[in-house]
Formats: structure tokens, C-alpha cells, sequence
């Protein structure tokens, strides 16, 4: 039973007895800096970073392994590397044993197109005999944790099926099922049906990730696909006390209601923590913008917020419009759930110079 499988393999919980969370590995978003603002209001069970590109010249990034050497958030820390090639897969593994890892993850699910045109992330799903062949160099690779994040298919489920018999084959301790397609992108409802199939087919652990909005919906998410817990990503970007909240709810207990003061603090807090020295003011804003794209999701019913946040060019006309909009009524509530019909668009901001998918350039809810 995967229940036996998660306790005596998987780093522990933080609170034993309940259903695992997990930060979804997020380019451009799950560096150290959210890390650690994450964690400030309530860390998940597990963190993934970055993917780190594998190819013929690669080398692990050095940003991205700050999240892995220089995090203090106390929670385990998976690497998550995305490549085909067998031999540079297996020295990114060799190098990445170096430092603090809890495992390694296999990316098999980014739906940017850059990346699947280059068969790697999603794009591999077309292939399940390359799927086999890398997911067997890793098993030989790893001595310990080996996880993988997948979607369901491609353009269809033909391969799922095989797919999940090669998580069973090559003895995969952890699986992240986002359950949408690679061309369903973000926009389709998630077929939390396939993620239940994953749960029975499959020896291992399950997290069902994929539109997990609150907490009432990742208990909801949990009862229908018998998951032994959910992975939230851009849902995350929107609330960071969502994996507190999670914790909270499954556990029967009373769930923190959010204010728009407390989004302001949020604003403020993770606006410090990812400004870089040397970066120009108009290049943090524009970053800044992206996040808050999705928690404008939550801040009021009619989008105004976003319309006038989208228009800002500087820290103080960013935060003017903060304060204009999150303290006049500091007391009213921030809605746990995304507001019907208003709708992030990160990719509408400048992009990032060589951006090259599953970053926020291609997420939007």
C-alpha cells in the first residue's frame, strides 16, 4: 500500500497523520527568496526547485542550488532536473548528491512549447520507451529518493497507462500527477478521474496537483482521487498561507481568514525578499506584477486592483496602488477562492530575456 511505502521512505511531515503538501516546481517563481517568504506564513510539507537544465554543456545553476545550499526553512528540498540525455543526466545527479537534497525529480510535464519541442518535460510523454530508458539511468543514479511530476499525456491519454507500469518498473518513491494533458496547458478543468487511476495503478505515493485553490478544495481534491496529498503551485503565488490553511482543515480545525492587511504584508514582505542588487526598479516591478497577478485573483470581484496594478512603472506608484486597494478596507476579507472570471495574465507583463517556459510567462489561471 502506498501508505506504508510514504512512512517509511518519505522525509517526514510536519504533522504526522496528515495528507502531504508540496510547493510545485515553478520556474522563475520557487527560488529561494518565495521559498523562505513561503515558509514565513506557513512552509509545505515538501519544497521542489527549479528545473536544472540538463544537456551536453550544462551545469547545475547556481541560483537554483542557493535553494537547495542556503535554505533554512527546515523542510526537505527535492532537485528537479528536466533533459534526455542518459549520460549528462546521470552526472547532474552526481553533482546534485553533493549538496542537501531530499531526492531527485524528473520533470515530465512542462507544457511550454520551447521546452516540449525539445522533447524534454511534457514533450517526452509522446516517447514511453525514452521515458524508460531515462527513468531507468536515474534509478541507477539515485541511491535514494527518485520522484517524478507528469501530466497524463500529451495531446491525449494513449500512453498513461504504460507510463504508470514504468513508475512501478523503475521503483519511483514519489508521484506527482498534474492531471491535464501538456496541451490542455493550464486551461482545461483537471481530470481528477486519471489522477484516481494513477492512485490505484501505481505503488507509490500519489500527489494530485493541478487547480488545488484552498484548502476546502485540496480536502475535496484528496476525497475524490484517494491521494496521499496535493501539490499547490500557482495557487501558492496567490496565497501563501494556503498550505497552513490545508493543514488546518484537514486536521478539523478552525481555517485563518485572510484580510486584504494581511495580503498588503505579504506584498511588501516578498517584494523585499526578491529584490537583487544592481536590478532596475522597472525590471523588479514588472516582477512584481506577475506574482501579483494571481493574488489580485482574490483581492475584489471586479478586477480593479489588477487593471490598476498592471498600469504601475515604479515602486511607489506599485505600492500606492497597494495601499489604495488593500488598506482602505484593511478588515474586508480576501476571498479563498479566485474570484469568477478574473484572470491572471503574467505572460502580459515584459518577459523575462530568454525565458524559456514553465515560468510565468506561460501560467495563467
Amino acid at each position: 500500500m502506498p501508505s506504508a511505502r510514504l512512512a517509511s521512505s518519505l522525509p517526514a511531515a510536519l504533522h504526522s497523520g496528515l495528507p502531504l503538501t508540496a510547493l510545485a516546481p515553478m520556474q522563475d517563481v520557487t527560488d529561494l527568496a518565495f521559498m523562505r517568504v513561503i515558509t514565513h506564513y506557513g512552509a509545505p510539507d515538501y519544497f521542489f526547485t527549479e528545473f536544472f537544465r540538463v544537456h551536453g554543456q550544462s551545469r547545475p545553476e547556481k541560483h537554483i542550488l542557493r535553494s537547495i545550499d542556503e535554505n533554512t526553512t527546515g523542510r526537505p528540498v527535492f532537485a528537479q532536473l528536466i533533459g534526455e540525455d542518459l549520460a549528462h543526466l546521470s552526472r547532474t545527479v552526481e553533482e546534485l548528491l553533493q549538496h542537501n537534497i531530499a531526492g531527485i525529480d524528473l520533470n515530465l510535464g512542462c507544457p511550454a512549447p520551447k521546452v516540449y519541442k525539445k522533447n524534454v518535460g511534457g514533450g517526452l510523454l509522446r516517447d514511453p520507451q525514452k521515458v524508460g530508458e531515462i527513468l531507468a539511468t536515474l534509478r541507477a543514479a539515485v541511491p535514494g529518493l527518485l520522484t517524478v511530476k507528469m501530466r497524463i499525456g500529451f495531446e491525449n491519454t494513449l500512453h498513461f497507462d504504460r507510463l504508470l507500469e514504468l513508475i512501478n518498473e523503475h521503483s519511483v518513491d514519489l508521484l506527482s500527477v498534474h492531471g491535464r494533458t501538456v496541451k490542455e496547458m493550464y486551461r482545461s478543468e483537471v481530470h481528477y478521474d486519471y489522477i484516481a487511476h494513477a492512485v490505484r495503478r501505481v505503488r507509490c505515493p500519489v500527489l494530485a496537483n493541478g487547480n488545488v485553490t484552498s484548502a476546502a478544495r485540496a480536502q475535496a481534491v484528496l476525497a475524490t482521487t484517494g491521494a496521499v496529498g496535493v501539490m499547490i503551485g500557482r495557487h501558492a503565488i496567490r496565497n501563501p498561507w494556503i498550505f497552513r490553511q490545508c493543514r488546518e482543515q484537514l486536521a478539523g480545525r478552525p481555517v485563518l481568514r485572510l484580510t486584504l492587511a494581511d495580503v498588503r504584508d505579504y506584498v511588501e514582505r516578498l517584494y523585499r525578499a526578491t529584490q537583487v542588487p544592481g536590478l532596475v526598479e522597472r525590471l523588479h516591478v514588472n516582477k512584481m506584477k506577475k506574482y501579483l497577478n494571481f493574488v489580485g485573483q482574490s483581492v475584489d470581484a471586479t478586477g480593479a486592483f489588477l487593471h490598476d496594478m498592471r498600469r504601475t512603472e515604479s515602486e511607489a506608484e506599485l505600492f500606492g496602488v497597494c495601499d489604495r486597494h488593500l488598506l482602505a478596507e484593511p478588515a474586508r476579507e480576501f476571498s479563498a477562492e479566485p474570484y469568477p472570471g478574473v484572470v491572471a495574465r503574467p505572460n502580459c507583463e515584459t518577459p523575462a530575456a530568454g525565458a524559456d517556459g514553465c515560468s510565468l510567462e506561460t501560467v495563467s489561471a
